[in-house]
């Protein structure tokens, strides 16, 4: 008989999971502080805090109904809300009530986006995703201010940060599929090939961190608009 988990185990994914909301919140006091350059790295602590929990539970046999609302609560302070006002406290606030339009639309098309993955994942984990998952599109904006923050002599640019976070708005909301790496077969993998591969990827952001993963981001930001044009202009072509 399969034994229970001891009461305190349950515990463990909530400390992850409530790490990310605290590194959420400590993004946004350090936005207020004017500390732009350290402020969005926290964005990823809270993004590494929040793939752990789930594991961890999966792993202890831990996960609960509670531990997911949990887990979509926590996604909307670390993703939709810090981004949100580090956004705006970086350049929103410069254009006014278009600064404070497209920050809070934002965090509502993120909060949409949350529901609708709840909705559909309370029956069976999803192998891909339906929309830009919120995550990606909170890291987004942090290596956007990390990139101008680096490079200060495109500073007269920043502005295209918010038509960027509007694009990444209405890509969370959208019909676009992105790819969920939850139900990956490793039985598949050439492990050598995918080993190698991981070796480059990891020395190239260790070198160039910001870049790297700038580069990386932009790679599946672009797959998901990428994949449905070609699928789009392959049905037409048929029909043709």
């Amino acid at each position: 008989m399969r034994q229970s988990p001891p009461p305190i185990a349950y515990l463990l994914p909530t400390f992850f999971t409530a790490a990310s909301i605290f590194s959420g919140f400590y993004a946004i006091a350090l936005a207020l502080k004017g500390s732009f350059d350290t402020a969005p790295w926290f964005i990823f602590l809270a993004l590494i805090f929040d793939g752990l929990d789930g594991r961890v539970a999966r792993l202890t046999n831990t996960a609960s109904h509670f531990g997911v609302e949990f887990d979509s609560l926590a996604d909307i302070v670390a993703f939709g809300v810090a981004p949100s006002l580090i956004l705006y406290l970086y350049i929103g606030e410069v254009y006014g009530r278009i600064g404070i339009v497209v920050s809070a639309l934002f965090i509502i098309f993120g909060a949409v986006r949350l529901a609708r993955f709840n909705v559909t994942t309370a029956r069976i984990e999803p192998s891909v995703f339906i929309g830009l998952p919120i995550p990606t599109a909170a890291i987004m904006i942090a290596i956007a201010i990390l990139l101008f923050e680096h490079y200060r002599g495109f500073e007269e640019y920043k502005l295209f940060i918010l038509p960027f976070a509007l694009v990444l708005a209405i890509l969370m909301v959208s019909n676009i599929r992105y790819p969920s790496f939850k139900k990956i077969n490793f039985k598949t993998f050439h492990f050598i090939r995918f080993l190698i591969g991981f070796i480059i990827v990891a020395m190239g952001v260790f070198i160039y961190p910001i870049e790297g993963m700038a580069i990386l981001a932009a790679g599946y930001l672009l797959y998901g608009p990428l994949r449905a044009s070609f699928y789009m202009i392959r049905r037409l072509f048929y029909k043709a």
